[in-house]
């Protein structure tokens, strides 16, 4: 790594992503401000093949245990580790790895606790998504807002940054069994905001475009795990869970 004040890990995630997490490890640049760690979450086709031919440090999931359990790896990883930033990715070649250095930077430079990358603000783009993709995307997104009161442009989006420290917090447990799938992304960000956690939106792109043609451009299962992103927001808000 660069010298640096902070110590950052940029985690990317993979469950059956293919020739696309080749890909997406070959752009990620050899003169960067973070260390690498991939997190295959029990695929079945080449991934594993292109992981270790990569040759950054990774964790091999022998099933698959959800996108929620492949981060907490993750997460893991780096606190055992001593890192102070942590960065999620997507393996299938939609997120720019050049761009994690983006998400790092407000972190180190203005304290930020949790950056959000989003493809909504000026500078960030979001290439050819699927019409269906999109509705979803931008229902998500406005129904957000409704339930939390945060202008934010794109909640949804999986790309992006935040202080490891936050779990040092009681009232942040990611550990329960209940955020193994898609809805520990949106728990961590619900629980940032109403902590009062500082939070900045950054410019990157999404590009569906850029999934290889033998890959899904996404695992989400209609009504069930849609059901999954969004639970969190009411378990919390009826108090449910915590």
């Amino acid at each position: 790594m660069n010298n640096s004040k902070e110590r950052a890990l940029a985690c990317v995630v993979c469950y059956d992503t293919d020739e696309s997490t080749r890909i997406t490890l070959n752009k990620i640049p050899p003169e960067r401000n973070f260390d690498v760690l991939i997190v295959n979450d029990g695929s079945v086709d080449r991934t594993r093949e292109y992981v270790e031919e990569s040759g950054f440090k990774a964790i091999h999931h022998e099933t698959n245990m959800g996108l929620g359990a492949a981060i907490k790896a993750g997460v893991r990883y780096a606190l055992d580790n001593g890192y102070e930033i942590f960065v999620i990715m997507a393996g299938n070649n939609k997120d720019d790895p050049c761009q994690a250095s983006s998400l790092i930077k407000p972190i180190i430079e203005e304290d930020i606790d949790f950056v959000q990358g989003s493809r909504f603000i000026e500078g960030g783009s979001f290439e050819n998504p699927p019409f269906i993709r999109c509705m979803l995307v931008k229902l998500y997104i406005w129904l957000f807002k409704l339930m939390t009161g945060f202008s934010g442009t794109d909640a949804i989006n999986g790309f992006r940054a935040y202080k490891l420290s936050i779990f040092n917090d009681p009232r942040i447990n990611i550990w329960q069994d209940w955020l193994n799938g898609y809805g520990y992304e949106t728990y961590l960000y619900y629980k940032v905001l109403k902590l009062g956690y500082k939070i900045k939106e950054v410019p990157v792109t999404k590009s569906y475009s850029n999934c290889h043609k033998k890959i899904k451009y996404s695992h989400v299962k209609p009504i069930v795990d849609w059901w999954g992103i969004i639970k969190p927001i009411i378990y919390l808000k009826l108090r449910i869970k915590g």
